[in-house]
């Protein structure tokens, strides 16, 4: 071979390798490919399938691979039901080998790069990685930063503590999903180097469900170290439950399933399609018979969940990181608009849940329940219980977290206002999730997106981009101060309890919900 040929075959190989970006990580090679100035990988595997013996069992590692995976497209998403609240894109199929992530990195060599790793909503029990808005590539070329989506085990297969019917021959574990979350995190931290990422700057940020997860992980002494910064987007922090109310869930999904206790090692070799329709059955009927519940969330297990997350944080045992948490403006009116149970929003809903809490809780006095009501002057109308049950979900135990935690980490609290004209007029506002297009830059990613029909985009585009500069510096540094001219956002402390107001312009208010907050108080009201 001539001198030429050679030079003409090195430069054809850099060619394809620059189009096929191949690293190797600790299980195998992995092939991905060029999209523009950034490298993407899809579904590389972070744990063996969870089926056989494995379906209601830890996660364990992935059989390593000879030769070069490709991973260029999305593989099987978790297994889980329809929902028009979390649509699932054309061509992706559920299955229970969904334990996969994707990574999006910068093409361009340079020193290791922060990595911000999402953990997808969906109410424990639906979503996906795959899904179009989480698409990291933006984020990656703006942050210059490596992102890292990832599945879990959702619904009856991931959250539904079934450890009380163990035995020797069939052994269940709890908090699955969880246990997923952290060997996709443990995966970062083995193999994120060979991506270009630093494996010792982790930011863990998620929303809904996700957030949830955020917040319940930082409590979690199996997770400590594996993350070194986190962002928590509207928690349902208290929907954590313990043992006693989760084995009565698994008893009646035994009862759905037309099982006996004794016959609950049949789940390991049941149709998958019959687990996901008896889960199904009871997100519909367990919020509907004790509104402001989940059927299935984290568990208090005393191993993975040692104890009830924002009693965690109020006794200063969260991990010792930066946190940025929130809420949405008007966290409800998604779930009054498509009418879910997952959340009550009629006046009767939320007084069976203020009922239900009472119960729960024999030590709270009718005083200071009334108290709590009265702070909602229209709570017998459909707009103040809507405000009463998103402040109890989602508002109050952010708040509360962010008091405990920033007794020893720094802390910064904010609030999603913003809506576009056409969110607006239909009511819809700063819903629950509307803030996830402005944080991945990805407008658009449904089909027939209502956002921009009557305008607003121009805006829109700003309030993404202040956004999108404060998380990524909060990424690469730990603070979230956007060097563009943005409104300085200081820390959170019990003293000024400064909060950011996200809007078409930003603004810093000491204390916006202190009427609120003070009915409130500091006693943690919720199921266990």
């Amino acid at each position: 071979m001539s001198e030429l040929d050679q030079d003409i075959r090195a430069i054809d190989d850099a060619v394809a390798e620059a189009a096929t970006p191949i690293v190797s990580t600790k299980y195998g090679d992995v092939a991905g490919r060029r999209d523009g100035t950034t490298r993407v990988w899809k579904a590389i595997p972070f744990a063996a399938e969870p089926t056989g013996p494995l379906r209601f069992r830890a996660p364990v590692p992935p059989e390593p691979w000879n030769g070069v995976r490709e991973c260029t497209e999305f593989g099987k998403i978790a297994p889980q039901g329809v929902a028009v609240s979390v649509p699932v894109d054309p061509g992706l199929k559920a299955g229970e080998d969904c334990l996969w992530l994707n990574v999006w990195s910068p093409a361009e060599e340079a020193a290791p790069r922060p990595v911000l790793v999402w953990i997808h909503g969906g109410a424990y029990c639906l979503g996906s990685s795959a899904q179009r808005i989480y698409d990291g590539k933006m984020l990656a070329e703006l942050g210059d930063c490596v992102i890292v989506t990832f599945n879990y085990r959702l619904g009856a297969l991931g959250f539904l503590d079934l450890s009380s019917f163990s035995t020797d021959e069939h052994v269940f574990e709890s908090n699955l999903g969880l246990r997923d979350q952290i060997a996709a995190l443990e995966w970062v931290r083995d193999n994120i180097a060979a991506f270009g990422g630093d494996p010792g700057n982790v930011t863990l940020f998620g929303e809904s469900s996700g957030g949830g997860s955020v917040t319940t992980l930082m409590t979690s002494p199996h997770a400590e170290g594996l993350f070194h910064q986190a962002i928590a987007q509207s928690p349902p922090a208290t929907s954590v439950y313990g043992p006693e109310r989760a084995a009565g869930v698994a008893r009646r999904f035994l009862e759905v399933l037309d099982l006996s206790p004794e016959r609950a090692g049949d789940l390991y070799d049941l149709p998958i399609m019959e687990i996901i329709e008896a889960s199904d059955a009871l997100v519909d009927e367990i919020p509907e018979k004790v509104p402001g519940t989940l059927a299935m969330a984290p568990v208090v297990d005393g191993d993975i969940v040692p104890r009830y997350p924002v009693a965690a944080f109020q006794k200063g045992l969260s991990h010792r990181i930066p946190l940025i948490i929130g809420t949405n403006h008007d966290e409800a009116s998604l779930f009054r608009l498509i009418k879910s149970s997952l959340m009550p929003v009629t006046p009767d809903a939320v007084n069976a849940m203020l009922s239900g809490i009472a119960v729960d809780h024999p030590d709270l006095s009718p005083e200071r329940l009334a108290e709590i009501i009265s702070a909602y002057p229209d709570a017998s109308k459909a707009k103040g219980a809507q405000a009463l049950s998103q402040d109890a979900a989602f508002r109050m135990p952010s708040i509360w977290i962010a008091e405990a935690h920033s007794r020893h980490s720094a802390t910064w609290l904010y609030r999603f206002d913003h809506a576009t004209p056409m969110l607006k007029a239909a009511r819809v506002g700063a819903g629950h999730a509307t803030e996830l297009p402005y944080v991945f830059g990805n407008f658009g990613a449904f089909d027939h997106d209502p956002t921009f029909w009557l305008g607003g985009r121009k805006s829109a585009m700003e309030v993404s981009g202040r956004i999108q500069r404060r998380w990524l510096a909060f990424a690469a540094h730990g603070v979230p101060a956007a060097i563009d001219g943005s409104k300085h956002w200081p820390s959170y402390n019990e003293e000024s309890r400064a909060t950011l107001l996200i809007d078409s312009t930003d603004a810093v208010i000491d204390d916006p919900d202190k009427d609120l907050r003070s009915a409130w108080g500091d006693e943690v009201m919720a199921f266990s």
